[in-house]
């Protein structure tokens, strides 16, 4: 009798198979001709050669479809082992506007015309410089394609980064260790990520070194190839440490660059880096720049009126 082993590498075998090894027992629906047995992270069957070959097709199908869905239904399921279609991309429907779907299975795309256009130039350009107030997705919206390309594998690994500028606390006071101190500052980017891929397969990426998220001091003296970078709060770097994040581009690298003008942190007479590059580099051929503004807002309701009102007190001082 022949046999078949595949391994689930790239997927957790405990979703994969389902609470109640739901996609073992329609495997074994489809395939009658087979004995299936599912143990660890592997999936072994037994029978004639040509089955078998027919069911490791199936199987790998359904294993693209879990890494682009993070779930797989009884509908995806049938679908995917009943097709004719050999191309799992082609099997999922309704699909055309959304980036990915992250943690169970919630679609995840762009909300406004400013967050599409942010997705058009990050395909268009290696650099792009996302400039807008808090809530206007700026930031999710690059994680989203961030691990677009990862999952894809455009790109090896996602590197995310923020300056460590003290907006009214002390880092030296704060508890625990250097870890512990800087973690606050790159919540934000920890939450975005949770939305969009498993927890256990995250805390794997973030152990592997396939996702970093790191202070902007850690960059100096990389190189960073074959990866897709965010610098977060931009506005907050010096002249030198923006300079220093640009020149860190490697081979098949994509940057993006994203920060809040009205939101800097830096001591008064500190020219903020963004400001500066969004000046020297605005003619540069290969760099694309991108304004959003309230209407991009996608936050409560209120965030909108919340920066309407400061903006105006900004723009009549007493």
């Amino acid at each position: 009798m022949n046999e078949i082993i595949i391994d689930l590498m790239d997927v957790s075998p405990r979703d994969f198979f389902g609470s109640k090894n739901d996609t073992i027992e329609l495997l074994k629906k489809y395939f009658p001709k087979l004995k299936i047995v599912a143990r660890g992270n592997q999936i072994k069957a037994y029978g004639e050669e040509e089955i078998l070959e027919e069911f490791d097709k199936r199987v790998e199908i359904l294993i693209s479809l879990f890494n682009k869905y993070n779930k797989i239904d009884e509908r995806i399921i049938e679908t995917a082992l009943t097709s004719d279609k050999s191309n799992p991309v082609d099997i999922a429907t309704d699909n055309t506007e959304i980036l990915l779907h992250g943690v169970g299975g919630k679609k995840i795309k762009a909300q406004t015309p400013n967050q599409q256009k942010l997705v058009d130039l990050m395909r268009k350009n290696d650099m792009v410089f996302a400039i807008g107030p808090a809530g206007t997705g700026k930031t999710y919206t690059g994680v989203a394609l961030a691990v677009k390309a990862l999952k894809e594998k455009q790109v090896k690994r996602i590197i995310l980064t923020r300056p460590a500028v003290e907006a009214g606390e002390n880092l030296g006071f704060l508890p625990g260790d250097m870890k512990d101190k800087l973690d606050p500052y790159m919540q934000p980017l920890y939450d975005a990520l949770r939305d969009m891929i498993p927890a256990e397969r995250l805390e794997d990426f973030i152990e592997k070194g396939t996702i970093q998220i790191a202070p902007l001091a850690f960059m100096r003296g990389r190189t960073l190839d074959n990866a897709f970078v965010i610098l977060d709060e931009g506005q907050n770097t010096t002249h030198s440490q923006m300079k220093m994040f640009l020149t860190r581009m490697g081979r098949n690298a994509k940057f993006l660059i994203t920060g809040d003008p009205g939101q800097i942190d830096l001591p008064r007479r500190v020219t903020s880096g963004l400001k500066e590059a969004l000046l020297v580099l605005k003619d540069v051929k290969g760099i694309g720049m991108l304004y959003l503004d309230g209407k991009d807002v996608i936050r409560h309701a209120l965030v909108k009126k919340v920066i309407s009102a400061y903006k105006g007190i900004e723009n009549n001082p007493e």
